[in-house]
């Protein structure tokens, strides 16, 4: 079994074993259908028994979540509307994104996929014969739940078939891996990546300065390929400037690139993460005050059926 595998076994899955860790009152937690999955690398981050901690608040399932709230749905962003074949996707112009699996190395609360119908097959031709068969495609973007949860095996045997396909130029990770495990940026991923024709570009999802450390930048430099981040804007998590302002500093200060500041997906179950986007407005106001133009992301929201992501200008305040 590879490492990082071994070390996934220990991730928190059961609520009382969490509680038991942080030092939490079980009273205060709430059961939900969309399971706990927490690595025991960020619960080790977390400050026993403050329900209130920014990293804990991600994955802790909370009683909010079972409050019906006009305008959040199960398919916030109409995926099933844009299936191509059953996981592979198509919303933009020129880009692709290929459902890789439903597993993911940590179940954020707000996942917006959390309800998505994933195909549990464990081949891609279908995939590969419709990149193969759109010439318009140049860029593939390989998502989930977390493209990382696949084993090297299935994984590079992915990448590589990708590679052959002549006109795919660009191969986009989305994940949150080295976060919770950076061991699964392993030497035989590197050396596909070294090897490969495409350009690789790596999206890491990360919402709070607490997240990031040495092992996570180091196994993120590894793999030689440009480093990017997208962010949620969260209520209680990061919906204050100072917050943001560290996390985009902390990240600049490694050469990565702070690339989308989203506004919150509407899944069923979130609506108290979410921040309004006056809030959001003006916090981005104030980063671009006090942050050079590079480390400050573009705060977007996903419209259903436009046809790019929809930027939420800061603008002059009222």
């Amino acid at each position: 079994m590879e490492k990082w595998r071994q070390i996934q076994k220990g991730n928190f899955t059961r609520l009382e074993d969490l509680a038991n860790f942080l030092e939490l009152d079980l009273n205060e937690i709430a059961k939900a259908s969309f399971p706990l999955n927490f690595p025991f690398r960020l619960a080790q981050k977390v400050e026993k028994g403050d329900l209130k901690d920014p990293i804990l608040l991600q994955f802790l399932p909370r009683k909010e979540e079972h409050l019906k709230t006009l305008g959040f749905t199960k398919d916030p962003v109409n995926d099933c509307s844009f299936q191509k074949t059953p996981r592979l996707l198509q919303k933009y112009e020129g880009r692709a994104l290929l459902i890789t699996t439903s597993a993911c190395v940590m179940n954020c609360r707000f996942c917006f996929r959390q309800n998505y119908p994933y195909d549990s097959r464990g081949q891609f031709k279908e995939e590969l014969e419709a990149l193969k068969n759109d010439p318009s495609i140049h860029e593939v973007i390989l998502s989930g739940g977390d493209p990382l949860s696949l084993s090297d095996v299935v994984l590079i045997n992915l990448i590589e078939a990708i590679d052959e396909i002549p006109h795919i130029k660009l191969l986009r990770f989305h994940s949150r891996f080295p976060l919770g495990i950076p061991e699964r940026i392993t030497p035989a991923l590197i050396k596909c990546l070294k090897k490969m024709r495409m350009q690789g570009i790596f999206i890491l999802h990360t919402n709070h300065p607490k997240e990031l450390d040495d092992a996570v930048f180091a196994s993120l430099k590894s793999l030689e390929i440009p480093i990017l981040t997208q962010t949620v804007l969260l209520r209680g998590i990061n919906d204050d400037h100072q917050t943001l302002k560290e996390l985009f500093l902390k990240l600049a200060f490694q050469g990565i690139i702070p690339y989308y500041l989203h506004q919150l997906d509407k899944v069923d179950g979130a609506s108290h993460f979410e921040v309004p986007i006056e809030v959001g407005k003006k916090l981005v106001s104030e980063l671009q005050n006090t942050l050079p133009g590079y480390a400050v992301p573009t705060y977007v929201q996903e419209v259903p059926f436009d046809k790019c992501k929809t930027r939420i200008t800061s603008g002059p305040l009222s």
